[in-house]
């Protein structure tokens, strides 16, 4: 890394399908938004060839999609695919939101890539979500490299930057996240800025002036060597702590002078296996140059340093069943299994789907098993059925090239699946296979939608099922209880985004309207009452009365009802009539429109009429006697409580704890976690944390996570009751 310079490779520098998994790269971008990750992008892209310096793509001189401002807010909130090529290398580069809302885009680049590359700005530094992805990552033994953007910020400090990564990423080993290259600064300006003008590698004792817009290498003067011997030696002896020769370091340590193609092929291999985390520096191209300052030695680094897709294990993979089936990694002859990674909408060829093959090999017009299971709760129905393989191809922006196939360790899109959604497996028409799902972040935050009108009610329940479809963090709810659609999101941002898509991609327009939550009412104490239903309107009349007492059982007894009559006051018959207009007016409710539960209803006494009693009339009877026993009782109404789980740093538990507090909340206990974190339990008005997911993330920087469990009913707070009636009463 480093001494492999390569010419500027023009057109060819734009991927298409590669041949062989070997000649795949699959690196993820991580970083919070404003780090410089698209920006990056585009550097990289201009310095494989795939752009040339006027934006513009080699081989066909039309408009590239990195000048269109709306395509760039499209891929600020979602995950976009930018192929190259690098020394025959094909290097699919994905880039992810840095929003936190839109975390389901960052985790399916997670599983799509091999690597991931942390982006980190020389400005803002390490945020608490970015330690997060990186421990993620460092779960699954994922390999991973830094790079230092933003160097031209007046303030910029490489060496400073270098020190929080290490200190950030490196909590178990500082000694494994170290610079490979150092910046080269020109002469300072009125300000005293110094820009960057080039790196100094620290292996190959090489200098790479970028000044001229062009990578040009030299050798440093003996005034510079001393300046990079510490860095040099400190890196040295990183590699070598992570070689897998063990008499390496004994070598180096009795004085031999270790050779560079040694270094460099430890180094290699330490990045591949995610033991060792290089640190670099990009900056984007000036206007009219041809390469960015770094673009060469991080292009390098991932063709170099980053593992084939020979390296990655597959994910599980089992029989429609569940019987667990072997799948050799990177197969491109053995069974097709393949994942939707991300889906999308295109007005002129409908629904395109990323893919990520894991084995086999997919193909044009070939008919294929699409596997959809486990998330039927977000309004995702579980589905297996056949499809039509339409074209493939492979994105650069908004334009497509197509291509042939696409092997085992490759990314692609392929469109007109019709009923394939994110998170599907597609597998052999004859093996149906499916590939054990990733961790979907959790929607938190409500969103209770109607139609704007009646031409937008018909077309709302088309554009919700195809908005879920697309992105399986949001989650569909009919709510029964309450009557409304409700659309569960992971923030303010990602609702919006939501809301605008409906609009702009399907037509339809909805209002947002307040989220109301499932409430129920019950009884305070013993209560009785008589119903009495007696017409009389020429011909059969209606006679029916009944006597009941009602009395509170303990929570999640839900309505029992009991016979106690005597002497055949109210025949057998009618009986179940009784209860079938208590359990009736009970799903009604009896003071604010909130359903009954948790009592027994007994019935006493009636009285019956040969003639003119019916089913109707003792049903009429039994939800008269419920409304009566209810106005002559205290009726409580009683709230959802959820159970709280909260992951916070132990900077902020504090502030959580009180927040927590004055939501009405009951702190169950803490527990202390790895990484100087802190899990708080507790229970908390589901009233109260309508907004919880937007205020969490504020309170604690971005650095918390929260996750919730419907726990039981309780009776709510007097005054919060009574405004309640009081709005019920005003609303009918």
């Amino acid at each position: 890394m480093g001494d492999k310079t390569k010419e500027h490779p023009g057109a060819a520098g734009r991927a298409t399908a590669a041949d062989h998994p070997a000649s795949v790269r699959n690196v993820v971008l991580v970083g919070h938004s404003g780090s410089g990750k698209t920006t990056l992008v585009e550097a990289l892209a201009l310095t494989a060839g795939a752009v040339n310096r006027a934006g513009r793509v080699e081989d066909g001189g039309t408009v590239s999609d990195y000048d269109d401002i709306e395509h760039r807010q499209q891929r600020s909130v979602q995950l976009s695919l930018v192929p190259v090529d690098w020394n025959g290398i094909k290097i699919n580069i994905l880039d992810t939101p840095g929003y936190a809302d839109f975390v389901g885009e960052l985790r399916a680049g997670l599983r799509a890539a091999d690597a991931a590359l942390f982006v980190v700005s020389a400005s803002d530094g390490v945020d608490g979500s970015t330690r997060m992805v990186w421990e993620e990552c460092a779960a699954v033994g994922m390999p991973r490299a830094i790079v230092v953007t933003h160097l031209e910020a007046a303030r910029a400090d490489f060496a400073e930057m270098t020190r929080v990564c290490a200190e950030a990423f490196g909590a178990d080993d500082p000694d494994a996240v170290l610079p490979l290259y150092l910046p080269l600064h020109g002469a300072a300006g009125p300000d005293g800025h110094a820009p960057v003008t080039g790196l100094v590698g620290l292996l190959t004792q090489k200098l790479f002036d970028y000044s001229s817009g062009e990578r040009k290498e030299s050798e440093p003067g003996p005034d510079q060597l001393p300046d990079i011997e510490e860095a040099r030696n400190r890196l040295i002896e990183g590699i070598i702590s992570e070689s897998e020769d063990e008499t390496l370091m004994d070598r180096y340590l009795g004085g031999e002078e270790i050779d560079l193609k040694t270094l460099i092929e430890d180094l290699e291999r330490a990045v591949a296996r995610g033991a060792f985390f290089p640190v670099l520096a990009a900056a984007p191209a000036a206007d009219g140059a041809r390469q960015g300052l770094g673009t060469v030695e991080l292009l390098e680094l991932v063709t170099g340093g980053f593992p084939t897709p020979f390296e990655h294990p597959t994910p599980g993979v089992t029989t429609l069943d569940g019987t667990p089936r072997e799948i050799k990694p990177c197969d491109t002859g053995g069974p097709l299994v393949a994942e939707v990674v991300k889906t999308a909408s295109d007005p002129y060829v409908g629904r395109v789907s990323l893919v990520r093959v894991f084995s086999g090999t997919l193909r044009p017009d070939e008919t294929v098993h699409v596997s959809g299971h486990g998330l039927a709760d977000r309004g995702h129905e579980d589905h297996d059925v056949d499809e039509r393989v339409g074209a493939l191809s492979t994105p650069f922006g908004k334009q497509q090239r197509a291509v042939t196939h696409v092997i085992a360790g490759d990314l692609a899109c392929v469109a007109k699946l019709g009923r394939a959604e994110t998170g599907d497996t597609l597998s052999g028409k004859d093996d149906p296979l499916l590939m054990e799902p990733w961790e979907m972040p959790d929607p938190l935050l409500p969103l209770a939608i109607q139609a704007h009108s009646k031409a937008d009610e018909d077309k709302l329940s088309q554009g919700l099922s195809r908005l879920v479809a697309e992105d399986p963090t949001m989650r569909l709810e009919q709510n029964q209880d309450t009557h409304q659609v409700v659309l569960w999101c992971l923030g303010e941002a990602h609702a919006d985004v939501a809301l605008e898509r409906l609009r702009s991609r399907y037509g339809v327009q909805v209002d947002v309207v307040p989220h109301r939550v499932s409430l129920r009412e019950t009884f305070a104490g013993k209560s009785g009452g008589r119903g009495r239903h007696v017409k009389q309107s020429g011909g059969h009349g209606q006679f029916a009365i009944c006597e009941i007492e009602v009395e509170p059982l303990p929570g999640g007894s839900g309505i029992e009802f009991v016979d106690k009559v005597v002497g055949g006051a109210v025949p057998r018959q009618f009986i179940p009539s009784v209860e079938k207009g208590i359990r009736a007016q009970a799903a009604k409710g009896v003071a604010a429109g909130y359903p009954l539960i948790d009592v027994r209803v007994t019935l006493l006494d009636g009285k019956a009429h040969s003639v003119d009693s019916s089913d109707a009339a003792f049903q009429t009877a039994g939800a008269l006697a419920l409304r009566e026993a209810a106005a002559d009782a205290r009726i409580h109404l009683l709230e959802p409580v959820a159970e709280v789980s909260v992951l916070v740093g132990d900077d902020y538990v504090g502030a959580v704890m009180s927040d927590l507090s004055g939501r009405r909340g009951r702190v169950l206990g803490t527990e202390q976690t790895s990484g100087g974190r802190t899990l708080i339990k507790a229970e908390v008005p589901e009233f109260e944390i309508g907004r919880y997911a937007v205020d969490l993330r504020s309170l604690s920087h971005g650095t918390a996570r929260f996750s919730r469990s419907y726990a039981r009913h309780e009776p709510m707070p007097p005054q919060i009751a009574d405004r309640i009636r009081e709005q019920a009463k005003e609303a009918s």
